[in-house]
This record gives C-alpha cells, sequence and structure tokens, in this order.
C-alpha cells in the first residue's frame, strides 16, 4: 500500500527522498551537460529556493486574492521584455506552455477555410508538434541546409499557403545550437500576413548577455519586423527554478488571444492566462529571485564565462581525432558527430566516468551526434570534460559500434504494439538486454542505436510503450 496508516515524520520522509534520488544524475557541478542549470553561486540557488518556499501555497489562480502575483509577474515579464524587444508577455510554467499559447493566439487570431496549419523547421522542439497536436494545427516540417543547419527561407516561403497561421524560427534550434535566419523568414511571413514565433526557450535569456560578451548573434527578438511573439525560458540561462517561461506578443490583441476565459457555469469565475488553472506561484517567485539576486552584472559575468568555456570546448572537441563540431558559434549549445567513433557508445563510456553527454538522433539529414548545454558553470570543468570526452572516444574507438542482433530493427519495425501489454512489452526488451524495470544508470548504447535506425513514427510509438512501462503500476 502506498498511503501510510499513520503520518511519517518529517526527517523520516527526507531520508527516503534521499535514497530514493541515489541513482539520479547530479543537478549541480557541469558533470551533467543537459537538463539542468547551473550557476555555480550556491547563494543564488538558495535565495530562489527560499522565494519559492514562501509563494509556494500561494494560487496564481485568481490574481485578485493575491496581488503579489500580480506584481512579481510584472516584474518578471518586464525584466524579458526590456531584453526582448518589448512586447506584452505572460508567465508560464515552462516552454511548451509558452509555445502552446503562442500556437493558440495565432490560430485564434486567425481567419483560415480550411484546416489551420504551421510552417516549422526540422529542427523546432517538438513542443511545436504538440500544441499542434493538442490545437488541431496541422505541421508543415521544412528542410534546414545540412551544412548550417538554419532553416532555408526559401523552403519556409514554398510551404506557406492561405491555411498557414503561423511561422516558426529557432533562437537557437536546441539540436545544433545555430539562430535561423529570423529576419529574412519574419519579413516574407509578414509580406504574407502570417504571424511569425521565434522560439527563443533557450536563448532569450542567453543570446543579449553572449552578444554583450562578444558573440556575433544576429537580431532575434521582437524588434525584428514581422515577429509576433517569442518565448523564453527563465528556469534554462536565466538559471530560475523549473519551471519558469514567458511568453512574450508584439500586441496586447495577441495576447488576449492567448487567453481562455468561461462563463458558461454557475461557479467561481474563469479567467486564464496559461494552460493550467490553479498553480503554485512557487516558480514565478523563484524566477523573481532568481533575477534579482544576479542583476545585470550577474548575467553578464555567466555570459562571458559561458562564452569563454563555448568556444574552448568547441576547439578541444575539434581536435580530437574522430570527433567534428556541428554548427556555428552564437550560442553555447555544442554538438558534435563522430566519424569513426559510435557517438551512443561515446556517451555510455563518458557516463562510466561521471559524466552525462546527451544523445541525439539522426534525423532529416542530420547525423547522430552528441549535445552540450555549456552553463555558467561549464567553465570550471571544461578541460575536465574535454578529458572525458577524448578518453571516452578511444575507449568508443576500441569498443566498436554497438551491436544489435539480427533482425532486430526489422523485427521491431513490423510489431503490433498495441497488442502487446506493457508486461510483454517489457520482457521482450530484456530479451534483447534492456531491462526497462532496473533504477541504475542503464548502458544506452544498444537502446539509441534501434532507435535510431527506426522511422519517427516508430521512434515515438516504443518511446510511449518505454514511458509506459517504466511507470507501470500507478
Amino acid at each position: 500500500m502506498n498511503l501510510p496508516d499513520t503520518g511519517r515524520a518529517t526527517d523520516d520522509l527526507l531520508a527516503e527522498i534521499a535514497r530514493l534520488r541515489a541513482h539520479d544524475l547530479p543537478v549541480r557541478g557541469g558533470q551533467v551537460t543537459a537538463y539542468v542549470y547551473d550557476t555555480g553561486r550556491a547563494e543564488v540557488h538558495e535565495a530562489a529556493a527560499h522565494a519559492y518556499f514562501e509563494m509556494l501555497e500561494v494560487n496564481t489562480l485568481d490574481p485578485t486574492a493575491f496581488p503579489s502575483v500580480v506584481e512579481m509577474e510584472r516584474q518578471v515579464v518586464g525584466a524579458v521584455a526590456d531584453l526582448l524587444g518589448g512586447g506584452h508577455g505572460i508567465f508560464t510554467n515552462g516552454g511548451t506552455e509558452s509555445i502552446m499559447l503562442a500556437v493558440k493566439a495565432a490560430r485564434d487570431g486567425s481567419r483560415v477555410a480550411g484546416r489551420p496549419n504551421m510552417v516549422v523547421p526540422v529542427t523546432a522542439h517538438p513542443a511545436f508538434h504538440k500544441a499542434a497536436h493538442y490545437l488541431g494545427v496541422e505541421v508543415r516540417a521544412v528542410p534546414v541546409d545540412l551544412v548550417t543547419y538554419r532553416v532555408e527561407p526559401e523552403a519556409v516561403e514554398a510551404a506557406i499557403d492561405g491555411d498557414t497561421v503561423l511561422v516558426v524560427v529557432s533562437a537557437p534550434s536546441y539540436p545544433q545550437g545555430v539562430v535561423d535566419p529570423v529576419e529574412k523568414v519574419a519579413a516574407l511571413a509578414r509580406d504574407r500576413g502570417v504571424a511569425c514565433h521565434v522560439d527563443a526557450c533557450v536563448g532569450g535569456w542567453l543570446l543579449p548577455w553572449l552578444r554583450e560578451a562578444g558573440a556575433d548573434v544576429p537580431a532575434f527578438d521582437l524588434s525584428v519586423p514581422g515577429v509576433t511573439s517569442i518565448s523564453c525560458d527563465l528556469h534554462k540561462f536565466g538559471y530560475a527554478p523549473k519551471g519558469a517561461s514567458v511568453v512574450l506578443f508584439a500586441d496586447p490583441a495577441t495576447r488576449r488571444r492567448a487567453y481562455f476565459a468561461s462563463g458558461a457555469w454557475p461557479g467561481y469565475t474563469v479567467i486564464n492566462a496559461t494552460v493550467q488553472s490553479s498553480k503554485s506561484a512557487g516558480p514565478l517567485a523563484g524566477a523573481w529571485a532568481t533575477l534579482q539576486a544576479l542583476g545585470r552584472d550577474g548575467y553578464l559575468e555567466l555570459g562571458r564565462a559561458t562564452l569563454r568555456a563555448a568556444t574552448r570546448l568547441r576547439e578541444g572537441v575539434a581536435a580530437i581525432p574522430g570527433l567534428r563540431v556541428l554548427g556555428g558559434q552564437e550560442s553555447s549549445l555544442v554538438a558534435f558527430a563522430g566519424d569513426d567513433v559510435d557517438v551512443f557508445v561515446l556517451s555510455d563510456e563518458a557516463r562510466r566516468r561521471g559524466w552525462f553527454i546527451q544523445p541525439q538522433l539522426s534525423y532529416a539529414g542530420i547525423p547522430a551526434n552528441l549535445h552540450v548545454t555549456v552553463t555558467g558553470v561549464t567553465l570550471r570543468g571544461v578541460e575536465a570534460m574535454l578529458e572525458v570526452i577524448a578518453e571516452s572516444a578511444a575507449a568508443a574507438r576500441s569498443r566498436g559500434p554497438a551491436v544489435l542482433p539480427d533482425g532486430l530493427v526489422e523485427l521491431i519495425a513490423g510489431l503490433d504494439l498495441d497488442a502487446l501489454d506493457d508486461a510483454t512489452f517489457a520482457e521482450l526488451a530484456a530479451s534483447v538486454g534492456i531491462d526497462l524495470t532496473s533504477r541504475d544508470q542503464p548502458e544506452m548504447a544498444v537502446v539509441n542505436a534501434v532507435l535510431d535506425a527506426l522511422p519517427a513514427r516508430v521512434r515515438e510509438a516504443i518511446l510511449v510503450r518505454f514511458l509506459s512501462v517504466i511507470y507501470s503500476g500507478t
């Protein structure tokens, strides 16, 4: 039984949390190069945690009941607007929610005759596909240049038709860390009367500081003519606790289209600025405190350290035999592929040495590669990281690529997954050496190699079953 008969003491609960986290990746120190963002300044994270706790039980559902929420949001959104060309914003609990609201606003502001569609680069974040799925919008994915990894404006223009409600560009795109040609795409969208959203969830609170630190960063924000909305995650390079994001709109009328209101019931007044209704003000307070604790000088210092670390990492990786860096230098997202090195095996070897380097699957002509998100703390350990990457590359070359059992990919591709229950799927995975029930950090080279060999739709179906299995019993 999951619920105890009697209440447990706080010390007992904290001890169990520590036990449950024994196999988690560390969230501080820079050895996990994805998912977490670290300033290296403990006092900043502590200030955010205290502020989060102070507002934990405040419900943002009704801002008239808790005016502190309004004031904090005005300050946080105002800081983002000051940095990104103005606009009118909404604080959300993450980039996906910000993107969902941008897509909703574009859809509701259009008057298309058929099914609405949006044009996105193949490198655009899957949150756009998720928003499209929820909101009944068709996704039209267009290619990127396979040298620069930026979307091709001509391809975007060719995909726009009378039912297009939104065009998307990234600043930067996550996979290779490059900024799409925002000015060109926004101009052609404006000429066609279509909204243009800049996904700056990663770069919105990074690129301006990198530019100030000396990086060559192109224009990408609401100051660019034709850009109608932009998203910016503060729980990434704003270093706020999860989940904290802002979506800005060029005009208040578009922001209003992101809202939802319902008067068709006899209960309390329902007006929501976000997808969620009731939610804690903790993330908002955490973001507010982080911005206040760091200030302009703090973020500029982090920007300088991040730029130096990213430059050194690119140089160091390029010097390792068999590895090559993908993409440009305008952000601090670094991706690299292997010529005679299996990058999935390299990733496992790095994990053996205490480092998590994120694998990325091949897609649309872009090779399988590894991804490093360089943050403010990375500079302290960049030489150690490069040593681990070099050692892991040599070990991966010696081991050779991940070996898949004959016929496994074809077997999986031909499975009727709907006919398998979770237990049978787990047994099938175990039969080829993949234990989905283990809490230990697994070797993932074979898993990633299988996924890499499958079409995207089959990958998606397999991943859904994987998630279902690891949460089985809940």
